[in-house]
């Protein structure tokens, strides 16, 4: 599948981290580079408008991702960030954990929003729902009051 953009196919880990273009738009997609192919679709439509970055957590280590991250929200005063990736992937969900971290060791103020791709379409999930994620006795928790309930 050939890149409308040059943005469409560039790597997070390759984009400057005050890159003009970012610097112009201040909207910033970071996709799991399985996306774009899988669900082209999903990807335009969110993609629109916001310079679009690819990353994957089983090429690149999530320290170097959640570095590069915290890079450019530290030098670009970003309007937001959008986060999509498939759902269930224990890989990407650390996308997810990664823009989280950049947004807190930064003091971000940008709007931070997390969609993953589920049944075929993009299901938007609250940045709790990533925090709580992280503490697998949280969820434990959460599943035993569910399984009480019914």
């Amino acid at each position: 599948m050939p890149c409308e953009s040059w943005c469409a196919c560039k790597r997070l880990t390759e984009y400057n981290a005050a890159g003009k273009l970012l610097r112009n738009l201040g909207k910033l997609l970071v996709y799991g580079s399985c996306v774009r192919e899988e669900y082209p679709q999903i990807f335009e439509s969110l993609g629109e408008g916001r310079v679009q970055l690819s990353a994957c957590p089983e090429a690149e280590h999530i320290n170097i991702i959640a570095l590069k991250l915290s890079s450019m929200l530290a030098r670009v005063d970003l309007e937001e960030v959008v986060v999509l990736t498939v759902d269930g992937s224990p890989h990407c969900v650390q996308l997810h954990h990664a823009v989280e971290e950049a947004a807190r060791v930064t003091g971000s103020r940008a709007s931070v929003y997390h969609y993953v791709i589920e049944g075929g379409r993009a299901v938007q999930v609250s940045r709790e729902a990533v925090k709580t994620a992280r503490y697998l006795s949280r969820v434990d928790k959460l599943l035993a009051h569910q399984s009480r309930k019914e």
